[in-house]
C-alpha cells in the first residue's frame, strides 16, 4: 500500500481568494481523502467493487447536500465550498466523487428544489446522513444526448401511477434506496418521479465489464407496471428543465472535481521526474519533460481560475447554464490530456496500479462523456453565443 503523498498545486496563489470557511472544509475533505480512501481505492478499482466502507465517511465531511440547508440535514455550504468537496474526492477517485455527486445534486437537489415539504423532511435528512443513498434516471437505452425523447411513462390510474420503462447507465442503481425518475405523463409532460426500493416491478441490474469507474457502481434501473403512490411526484417544477436544472448543479461540481483528478495526475508526474535518473540526471532536468510539466501546471491555473470565478457567480445565482458547461467542457478536457502526458512521463510504470494515473485516465474516459458530452457542451456554448441552435 503506497502512501498518499499528494500536494496541491496553488500557483497562483488561489487559497487568497478562499475564506476560512472554505479552507477548513477543503482541508477537512482532503485529509480523509489521503487517510479513508487512498489506500483501498486501488484495489477497489482493480475488483470492479464501489468500497461502500467510505459512505459514512463522505457523509461526515459533508460531501452529501453540503449546500442543502442545515434543517433537511445538509451542511448549509455555499457553492464554493461544495465545488471544494468535490475537487478533493475527485482527486481521490471520479468514482466515488460521482457517487457524492448523484446524492447531492440529483437526487438532494430535486427533492429539496422540486419537491413539498413533506418530501424534503422524509427522504433529505436520511440521504444528508448516508442512511439512504439515491440514483438519479434520466439517460435510456436510445435517449442520452436528447432527454427529451424519453419513452418512459406514467399512466394515472386513479389512486396511483403506472410507472414503465427502462434507464441505463446510471451511478449508484444497483444499490439505490430511492431514484429520481423522470417519465412521461400521458400529455407528453416529463415530471420526476420518487421511486423506491422494493417497490413491486422495479428492479436495478448491475453494469459490468466497466474499463471506467471500476470503482463505482452502474447499472440499469427498469420498471414493469410500478405503482407509484401520488405523494411520491415531484410537484413543484416539470417539463425538461427540471433534470435540467439538476443536471446544471452536477456540471458544477464535475467541473471542480476533475481539476482535482488533474491536480492529482500532475503532482504523481511531478513528483516521479524529480525522482527517476536517465542519462545521469532527474527526467525533470530534461527539456520536453518541462514542457509537459509547465503546461499541465499552466492548465490547472486556468481551470482553478475560470471554476473559482463559476463558483462566484453560482454563489450570487447568476451562473448560466452555458457558463457551466463552458467550464464542464473545458476542465474535463483538460484533465484528461493532463492524465494522458503524465502517463508518457512514468513510462511503462504509468500504467500499473502502483499510480493513480492510468486509473485517473480511464476515470475521465467516463467523466468526459457523462452529463453531457464533450461534444454537446460545445454546441451549448455554440447555441448561447449566436442565438441558433445546432442540434436541430
Amino acid at each position: 500500500m503506497s502512501q498518499d503523498l499528494f500536494q496541491a498545486p496553488d500557483y497562483y496563489q488561489l487559497d487568497e481568494l478562499l475564506t476560512e470557511e472554505h479552507l477548513l472544509v477543503r482541508n477537512a475533505a482532503r485529509e480523509w481523502v489521503k487517510r479513508e480512501v487512498s489506500p483501498i481505492i486501488e484495489e477497489a478499482a482493480q475488483q470492479a467493487k464501489f468500497p461502500k466502507s467510505i459512505i459514512s465517511g463522505l457523509a461526515e465531511i459533508g460531501a452529501f447536500g453540503p449546500y442543502i440547508p442545515e434543517e433537511y440535514g445538509g451542511a448549509g455550504l455555499d457553492q464554493i465550498s461544495y465545488g471544494l468537496i468535490m475537487q478533493e474526492i475527485e482527486r481521490g477517485d471520479s468514482g466515488v466523487r460521482s457517487t457524492a455527486s448523484v446524492q447531492s445534486s440529483l437526487v438532494m437537489y430535486p427533492i429539496w428544489k422540486y419537491g413539498n415539504e413533506a418530501q424534503r423532511q422524509k427522504y433529505l435528512p436520511k440521504l444528508a446522513s448516508g442512511e439512504l443513498l439515491g440514483c438519479f434516471g434520466l439517460t435510456e437505452p436510445d435517449h442520452g444526448s436528447n432527454p427529451g425523447g424519453m419513452t418512459t411513462n406514467i399512466k394515472d390510474m386513479g389512486d396511483y401511477y403506472l410507472l414503465n420503462g427502462a434507464k441505463m447507465w446510471i451511478s449508484n442503481a444497483p444499490f439505490a434506496d430511492v431514484a429520481v425518475v423522470w417519465a412521461k405523463n400521458e400529455e407528453g409532460r416529463i415530471k420526476g418521479v420518487l421511486v423506491e426500493r422494493g417497490m413491486a416491478g422495479f428492479s436495478s441490474p448491475e453494469t459490468h465489464n466497466k474499463w471506467s469507474l471500476r470503482a463505482s457502481s452502474t447499472g440499469e434501473l427498469i420498471f414493469d407496471n410500478v405503482k407509484i403512490p401520488k405523494e411520491n411526484i415531484l410537484p413543484n417544477k416539470d417539463g425538461l428543465g427540471a433534470p435540467l436544472g439538476c443536471l446544471d448543479s452536477a456540471r458544477y461540481g464535475i467541473a471542480w472535481g476533475a481539476i482535482g483528478a488533474a491536480m492529482d495526475c500532475y503532482d504523481t508526474a511531478l513528483r516521479y521526474a524529480k525522482e527517476r535518473i536517465q542519462f545521469d540526471k532527474p527526467i525533470a532536468g530534461t527539456q520536453l519533460q518541462q514542457k509537459k510539466l509547465a503546461e499541465m501546471i499552466t492548465e490547472i491555473t486556468k481551470a482553478q481560475l475560470l471554476t473559482w470565478r463559476l463558483g462566484v457567480l453560482k454563489n450570487e445565482n447568476r451562473a448560466t447554464t452555458a457558463q457551466i458547461s463552458m467550464a464542464k467542457r473545458n476542465n474535463v478536457d483538460m484533465a484528461i490530456h493532463i492524465a494522458r502526458e503524465a502517463r508518457q512521463i512514468l513510462g511503462a510504470m504509468g500504467i500499473t496500479g502502483e499510480y493513480s494515473i492510468m486509473r485517473h485516465m480511464m476515470n475521465l474516459e467516463s467523466v468526459i462523456t457523462y452529463e453531457g458530452t464533450h461534444d454537446i457542451h460545445l454546441l451549448i456554448t455554440g447555441m448561447d453565443i449566436t442565438g441558433i441552435s445546432a442540434f436541430k
